[in-house]
């Protein structure tokens, strides 16, 4: 779609351009911004030319650009020890979107979003990710990615803010993991979205999204038994409600998915 209303593109290159006037909003990729119109858009501040790096492993884990593209993303190649890569594939499987727009989409778009559906969110959420984000007074605060979406289309960005990174610790990567979705047609978006994660410590996540307003995680110190797993879902109550799928239906499919997910990691390590 055209973007009528916008009148002017700038290109940041340094940090100290990247000052947003009245209307402008910050350009990833633009899938969605161009997907449908946008009222008191007037322009539009283009992050891909600062040149962020897209993905860099360090010594405690990887630190994924925000203007990384979902293509560059599950393009990483495998590193030992780092059993929950396949994750990354799975996730961006189930975007509403072609793969060739896994060319333009990034990742921190999709997370800054904030669509229940956002799997990138998923994503990130279910790794403990932690969200990079440049404040408006030149420094930066991180925010747990599970917290940083707090709604639908809502998230902990303030005003100017930019999301610049999310990093990925270590002891995610190491983590074995489990997925299940459904959609109510085969390439619709997801109903529910539900993650599992088991690490070396023993730790065991349950993290549910697109059938929830914002990410939910379930924290146990190890495989939990299927009644206190039960329990802990049954207390979940922000189910989304949209032509996609009912709250009954997402809360029935989401804990018979976590109780999947919790026989499936509840092998041997």
């Amino acid at each position: 779609m055209d973007l009528v209303t916008v009148a002017d593109v700038r290109t940041p290159s340094t940090r100290d351009e990247l000052v947003f006037a009245p209307g402008e909003r910050p350009l990833g990729g633009g899938t969605w911004l161009y997907s449908e119109a946008q009222p008191g858009l007037t322009g539009l501040v283009d992050l891909t030319s600062l040149g962020w790096s897209p993905c860099g492993e360090t010594a405690d884990g990887l630190t994924v650009g925000a203007t990384c593209t979902i293509a560059e993303l599950t393009g990483l190649a495998p590193r030992p020890g780092w059993s929950a890569l396949p994750l990354v594939r799975q996730c961006a499987e189930s975007l509403l979107a072609s793969f060739k727009i896994w060319n333009v989409a990034t990742v921190g778009g999709n997370v800054a979003l904030g669509l229940p559906a956002g799997a990138m969110t998923s994503l990130m959420a279910t790794l403990d990710a932690t969200a990079v984000v440049w404040t408006t007074d030149g420094g930066e605060r991180r925010t747990a990615v599970a917290e940083f979406v707090t709604g639908v289309r809502e998230s902990a960005l303030a005003p100017g803010e930019v999301l610049r990174a999310l990093e990925v610790p270590a002891a995610s990567l190491e983590s074995r993991t489990a997925f299940r979705r459904i959609a109510l047609s085969p390439l619709g978006r997801s109903g529910t979205l539900v993650t599992g994660r088991l690490a070396a410590s023993g730790e065991f996540v349950v993290t549910v999204t697109a059938g929830t307003v914002r990410p939910v995680q379930l924290r146990f110190d190890e495989v939990p038994g299927a009644r206190a797993l039960s329990d802990a879902m049954s207390r979940v109550d922000e189910w989304y409600d949209d032509p996609h799928g009912a709250p009954d239906w997402r809360r029935a499919t989401s804990g018979g998915f976590a109780e999947e997910i919790r026989r499936e990691l509840g092998g041997s390590w």
